[in-house]
């Protein structure tokens, strides 16, 4: 199965499965690689650089909005509701910055979505990864390793949620067991 194939049916298993509120934090994907090589080759600083990844990730919002027409795009937080829905989070670069989000390579979508997930006060929050997850690490094992971003211990430090990281390939099976 190629990468299309895997979010066309990431995004198929979130809308036979919710029954509840759902929030989908995209990552930048190729944007965001793009953002990498664009720093490396024109050096700009890290604020750049961060402010072009959000909008990588605002991209890929789009991208799933137009695969699930019927899911609601959310660019602030007030706009995720209580509704039983399907949000794609869409972030704000102001809204981030006024909530003194890092701006720099350490905070990925992986930080982002466990910002949010404290914002919004969720259950559960779950990281759909590309790179295979090993079982037996430590999250700081997982971010050498280059699985999780270097900020993400620290967004999850206070709390209350349960965790799960998932491989792409393995997501279908088990994210609504």
């Amino acid at each position: 199965m190629g990468d299309a194939d895997i979010l066309t049916a990431c995004l198929n298993t979130i809308e036979q499965n919710n029954k509840d509120k759902v929030v989908i934090v995209p990552g930048g994907g190729v944007f965001a690689d793009q953002v990498r090589n664009t720093q490396k080759q024109w050096l700009i600083n890290d604020e750049i650089a961060h402010e072009m990844a959000i909008l990588a990730m605002q991209q890929m919002a789009l991208l799933f909005k137009g695969i699930k027409p019927g899911f609601l795009l959310a660019n602030h937080l007030l706009n995720i509701d209580n509704r039983a829905a399907v949000f794609i989070w869409s972030p704000d670069i102001t809204e981030l910055n006024d909530s003194s989000i890092e701006a720099n390579w350490n905070v990925t979508s992986d930080s982002l979505a466990a910002w949010l997930a404290v914002q919004l006060n969720a259950d559960e929050l779950i990281l759909v990864k590309s790179a295979e997850i090993p079982e037996d690490l430590t999250l700081q094992q997982m971010h050498k390793q280059g699985v999780i971003d270097a900020a993400f211990t620290q967004y999850i430090k206070h709390s209350s949620y349960k965790i799960t990281l998932l491989n792409k390939n393995s997501f279908n099976e088990h994210a609504f067991t």
